[in-house]
């Protein structure tokens, strides 16, 4: 099953709200917050299964920086394409 079928009602939502490029980015920050949300769920899992093991702490929060970057990296596309359609629509 592909992304588009899986997420469909998301991104019909979305892509009606925001238009199809901001819409899919919307979805792709939503699906990032949730992976963000099921790490930091799996570190806790961690310490409180494994008190005294701490190597995953590590691993964890590398995870979560990189989504955290990606999710900045979304939302600074969104800005700049809801700034190149504002310029577009100012300009009609």
């Amino acid at each position: 099953m592909s992304v588009l079928d899986k997420h469909h009602d998301a991104l019909e939502v979305h892509e009606t709200m925001f238009g199809t490029k901001n819409g899919r980015l919307a979805v792709s920050l939503d699906l990032l917050t949730d992976a963000l949300a099921l790490v930091g769920q799996h570190g806790v899992y961690c310490q409180v299964s494994e008190p005294s093991k701490g190597g995953s702490k590590m691993d964890i929060a590398l995870i979560m920086e990189q989504i955290k970057d990606a999710k900045e990296l979304v939302q600074s596309t969104m800005e700049l394409s809801s700034k190149s359609s504002r310029n577009f629509n100012s300009k009609q």
